[in-house]
């Protein structure tokens, strides 16, 4: 897939109004819906009448739909409110770049669509409501699904109160991120040692791409650009990885030999954003569990057994990787290096996760005992004599 979708398609993902919106959009088509199903006739005049359904009058209806708008629209921005306030707490202690981990949280986003998308349905069903002088039309479906959603909210409301008391804890927020930390390592690792080609290409007469754009490394068409350099007989070699900030004017690449429009091929496989992804950067998952240790460690917060808690996920990582095998970044087509990519590799892994810790905890010899003991219990597991050292 072409790397400019693929990073549409990732931050399209991660918007916090698209269940919402579609939430709301759902909210106005089944107030339509009901409306013209009450118009129809089809409903039966004895269910109608029965006491399962809203069998009141038109100013009643009038008053119960605004009453349902009304509550919901604000109950929704006073509990944001607060929400936010919150949220301002949790990123003075954990730092601002996992708040994307609340936004794009499905129970907030759940939330959020429920209360507007009842405001939407009960604003649509309130503009077909007729009194008698008007010439009398009661949607008594409409009414009676929109008494349902009025009871959803009150639901919804109970689990958000909870969701939230628990999304702002700090064990829960270590533990989710650590959550991603091992997603990404399943998705860009493998469990096959990959074979290194004995021929490699003579890079000192190797001519330099620049890029003139500026912006972290997003998404990468690895796949696609070792197409092109292999139709073109070419062997391209990346200078930034995913994660890598790229800078205006400097080298982005090298290529041998020299083909016309590797520029723009360059450019077509890869999408630069303001700000990095966990989604191809392995090292920015880690960097985020590591923000919280070190302002956990920070004079100010003071508290290391939230370091603690972080160094044990690490260690788990850790573990986790031990059968696994990270990708040397050598795209062959047939027997020919067509691309190279620079890789994270296990060294470049625990410095990520320890130096930070290591280098802020100096006045903390609880941490820096747990970092030894961390590294103990990963020795324990770990047989490849490389990583053994590294350790």
């Amino acid at each position: 897939m072409n790397a400019q979708l693929r990073k549409f398609l990732s931050d399209l993902s991660e918007k916090f109004w698209l269940l919402p919106g579609a939430m709301v959009f759902f909210g106005i088509m089944t107030a339509v819906w009901l409306v013209r199903l009450d118009r129809s006739g089809f409903v039966p005049k004895w269910l109608v009448e029965s006491p399962w359904l809203y069998n009141g009058g038109g100013t009643g209806a009038r008053t119960l739909l605004g009453a349902v708008a009304s509550s919901t629209i604000g109950v929704a921005g006073t509990v944001f409110s607060i929400t936010i306030a919150a949220l301002s707490l949790a990123a003075g202690q954990m730092g601002p770049r996992l708040l994307r981990n609340f936004t794009r949280d499905r129970g907030n986003q759940f939330t959020l669509g429920a209360f507007l998308g009842t405001f939407s349905y009960a604003l649509m069903v309130l503009r077909s409501v007729r009194t008698q002088n008007e010439g009398e039309f009661v949607p008594h479906v409409s009414l009676t699904f929109g008494i349902l959603l009025a009871f959803v909210c009150v639901a919804t409301l109970v689990f958000f109160v909870g969701h939230m008391a628990g999304r702002i804890n700090v064990d829960t927020v270590i533990e989710l991120v650590s959550e991603e930390v091992r997603t990404a390592l399943e998705r860009l690792t493998t469990k096959e040692a990959q074979s290194v080609p004995l021929i490699t290409p003579a890079w000192h007469a190797a001519t330099t791409i620049v890029d003139e754009r500026r912006g972290y490394l997003q998404q990468l068409d690895s796949a696609g650009l070792a197409d092109w350099a292999d139709k073109n007989n070419a062997t391209i070699r990346l200078l930034v990885r995913p994660g890598d900030y790229v800078f205006p004017g400097a080298p982005i690449a090298l290529i041998v030999p020299s083909i016309d429009g590797a520029g723009a091929a360059i450019r077509r496989a890869t999408a630069l954003g303001s700000q990095r992804v966990s989604s191809s950067d392995l090292e920015f998952a880690v960097r985020q569990l590591v923000e919280v240790a070190v302002r956990a460690l920070s004079p100010g917060i003071n508290d290391p057994h939230t370091a603690m808690s972080v160094l044990d996920r690490l260690g788990a990582a850790l573990c986790d990787v031990v059968p696994l095998h990270f990708p040397n970044g050598m795209f062959l087509r047939g027997t020919r290096i067509a691309l190279i990519v620079p890789n994270t590799d296990y060294d470049g892994l625990t410095d990520t996760m320890f130096h930070l810790i290591r280098q802020n905890a100096g006045g903390s010899a609880a941490v820096l005992i747990r970092v030894l003991e961390v590294l103990t219990s990963v020795l324990s597991c770990e047989k490849d004599l490389k990583r053994v050292a590294t350790l």
